[in-house]
């Protein structure tokens, strides 16, 4: 029996493991969300359209399906502004590692090159946000593209586009249909000679540390014993977080303006530094000291800091294969020294937000996020918004081993927390998902309230409402200037929430955070919790350099001229227990 392009293209995507598309419907698009609907939907073996308020979201969610599964994940724009509005989310997702499909449809296969109404040119605009950008131009090249672009995804973990002309979505099907087979990635293991290069510097160190990312994922337990057996301290970038954080007796926290703990100072001091499976960007926090990079990955080592030591491959089988070679070392007295710092500045910096504010009014953003932790389940799924709900997750959510926190860290966009939260929430739909939003970046795609409301996703939105872009204005002082256009229009975002059928408080009171918590969390149903915040509470980052300090200075003395002195001792009140001490 004779099936339409549309009908095939879906069940290749059903093929392939894909149970639902995040998109708007619409004209070129229109054949392809038809077959959908005929597919009978993911209850009945079929596919599921998850109809979002901007495409941008549908990108966001796909990826943090994505990140979250493992598994390919698809969203969908109509053509012109449509497909253009994924892009965001899709630059997200591909430099996340996130293997999404991204069907872009397309103006009448023959006006292309007319300029045409809302004619643009998707095979060439997603070049640059994806491992695979092809154009369908016949039915029968069509499932060959198709088969490619879920093969690329998978296997290289990126994005991939199909851009899809509507007439050709319409038209019979004229070419068999390619089988599909789960892809599992292989494991890449070091070369003897790189192996033998890393034990050797290990065992010529007289002290080691370790910097862990993303890739040390599934080998926890592998780098816990290199460090028991070197006696090597371990920090972790903020995508590490997750996987080597707990049950870490070596942890000495993050470095980078949002880090926090002992891992600046760690790194720096070691003779050797390894870095596992990260490849932190920031170089300014990166030390001038000897360094070992292992990542599969061959292009990212060496293109952050100068490394002596590369291994190409993954990190747990370079680990096992590691650990014979290696020495153990006796003199604990380098990891004892970091370890120490790391517990002071835990107490008396990071600590110090959530010591004894219980009454202090606006809401201190570090002792929301403390009481958040406590009261989240022990798996809860966290999204983060970038800016300063970056800096609170990552220094007050315990990953814990069973939690994940993800956000957009290495593409940095305002606005990915709810999306990504409603993409995590509808493939997981027996645990928490909560979003940590901002009131900037909330505000930027407040819409996205309405798809949680409408399809009853039970997410949990808790906005840090601080009335103000607070990462962008830290960022205006340690350059040396006066904040400028960072204020945000005080919003009753519970109120708008509460209007779209949400259940919703805004917590003014420390003492009501718990309780606001609680009540948003065993609600059946989609949920916000607005904490009105601290505006002059500022991330201050464990090691400050002197240019750092000079800015701020500069800075707050211009706000003194400017604005007068309240301002400034205002700041100074709210942040002055979070400076790093000795």
């Amino acid at each position: 029996m004779a099936k339409e392009l549309a009908t095939q293209f879906v069940e290749q995507l059903q093929s392939a493991g894909v149970s639902r598309i995040y998109g708007i419907v619409g004209d070129s698009l229109n054949p392809i969300v038809d077959a959908v609907r005929r597919s009978g939907g993911a209850d009945r073996g079929g596919i599921d359209w998850v109809h979002v308020r901007h495409e941008e979201a549908a990108a966001f969610a796909a990826s943090a399906e994505a990140q979250l599964t493992g598994k390919l994940a698809v969203c969908a724009g109509s053509c012109g502004p449509g497909n253009l509005h994924l892009i965001n989310g899709l630059y997200d997702a591909n430099r996340s590692g996130a293997p999404v499909l991204a069907l872009a449809s397309h103006i009448p296969s023959v006006q292309i090159g007319s300029g045409f109404f809302q004619e643009t040119h998707p095979d060439r605009i997603f070049n640059e946000c994806s491992v695979y950008s092809e154009m369908v131009s016949t039915t029968d090249q069509a499932p060959r593209v198709v088969h490619s672009a879920i093969q690329h995804a998978v296997a290289r973990r990126g994005v991939s586009v199909v851009t899809l002309p509507g007439d050709i979505a319409d038209l019979e099907a004229t070419a068999p249909t390619p089988s599909c087979r789960p892809l599992e990635p292989g494991s890449l293991t070091p070369s003897p000679a790189s192996l033998q290069a890393l034990a050797d510097a290990i065992n010529d160190a007289d002290s080691v540390a370790i910097f862990a990312g993303i890739g040390v994922e599934g080998a926890h337990d592998e780098v816990i014993e290199l460090a028991a057996r070197i006696n090597a301290p371990i920090g972790h970038s903020l995508r590490g977080k997750d996987f080597i954080q707990y049950d870490n007796p070596y942890d000495i926290g993050m470095t980078g303006l949002l880090g926090y703990g002992a891992a600046a100072e760690g790194i720096e001091d070691a003779d050797l530094l390894i870095l596992l499976g990260t490849d932190f960007p920031y170089d300014q926090f990166l030390p001038d000291t000897r360094t070992a990079q292992v990542d599969r990955t061959a292009e990212h080592i060496g293109r952050r800091t100068e490394v002596d030591v590369p291994v190409h491959a993954d990190v747990l089988p370079t680990l096992r294969a590691l650990m014979p070679l290696v020495e153990e070392k006796t003199s604990d007295r380098f990891l004892n020294r970091i370890l120490k710092k790391h517990d002071k500045l835990m107490n008396k910096a990071v600590g110090a937000y959530t010591r004894k504010v219980d009454k202090i009014i606006p809401i201190h953003p570090e002792h929301a996020a403390s009481v958040l932790d406590d009261v989240a389940d022990e798996d809860a799924i966290f999204t983060a918004d970038t800016g300063m709900c970056n800096v609170w997750t990552a220094r007050y959510i315990r990953p814990l081993g069973t939690r994940r926190l993800i956000g957009s860290y290495l593409h940095g966009s305002m606005a990915n927390a709810l999306p990504h939260a409603i993409g995590a929430q509808v493939s997981h739909p027996g645990r928490q998902v909560i979003s940590v939003s901002g009131d900037g970046g909330l505000s930027m795609l407040l819409g996205e309230l309405v798809t949680a409301a409408s399809l009853r996703i039970p997410v949990k939105v808790v906005v840090f409402n601080n009335s103000t872009l607070g990462m962008v204005k830290l960022e205006m002082l340690v350059e040396g200037l006066p904040d400028f256009g960072v204020d945000v229009p005080d919003t009753n975002y519970a109120a708008v929430a509460e209007a779209m059928g949400f259940h919703a408080r805004r917590v003014v009171r420390p003492t009501d955070l718990e309780d606001a918590y609680r009540a948003a969390f065993a609600h059946d149903g989609p949920a916000l919790v607005e904490v009105i915040t601290d505006p002059q509470a500022l991330s201050i980052p464990p090691r400050i350099k002197g240019g750092q300090v000079l800015g701020f200075a500069t800075a707050m003395s211009k706000i003194v001229l400017n604005k007068g002195a309240g301002e400034a001792v205002s700041m100074a009140r709210s942040n002055m227990r979070n400076l790093p001490r000795g």
